[in-house]
């Protein structure tokens, strides 16, 4: 179901699960269109070699995966803040789910707060964070 207004909202609805596209040509892309496409983003070995256990998802781009996952939630949202906190590397070509839950729900102010985590096929939190959205009333 897709969320239109802070009406559709219920305190402890689960969103549904995004599995974000974690492929090596798409982080390829993404750093290129950030500009630092550097190995440890783009090659699992060159990234062993550093010490890291493959080319890792850069955060920022984590962080994109959360905001759209709550815009394929509720499309007409605004997010004002996404806080996370990052618990292990989120590695290329590996798959994900992210989770969320309305945590709070301020239907006077229009807004809900969503606890968002990023884990592994193993269940493993990852990344994990809270974001504060508004809806229209």
């Amino acid at each position: 179901m897709s969320v239109t207004t802070i009406n559709d909202v219920e305190f402890g609805e689960e969103l549904p699960v995004f599995d974000p596209d974690t492929s090596l040509e798409n982080v390829i892309r993404f750093t290129e269109a950030a500009g630092w496409r550097g190995s440890r983003f783009t090659d699992h070995a060159a990234a062993r070699k550093e010490g890291l256990p493959g080319a890792l998802v850069p955060g920022i781009m984590s962080q994109g995966f959360l905001a759209a996952m709550i815009h394929r939630w509720a499309p007409t949202a605004i997010i004002t803040n996404v806080d996370t906190i990052f618990r292990a590397p989120v590695i290329v070509d590996d798959v994900y789910h992210i989770n969320g839950v309305i945590t709070d729900v301020d239907l006077d102010a229009g807004t809900v707060e969503v606890d968002l985590t990023v884990t592994n096929e193993k269940a493993e939190t990852r990344v994990f964070g809270t974001a504060a959205v508004q809806l229209p009333t």
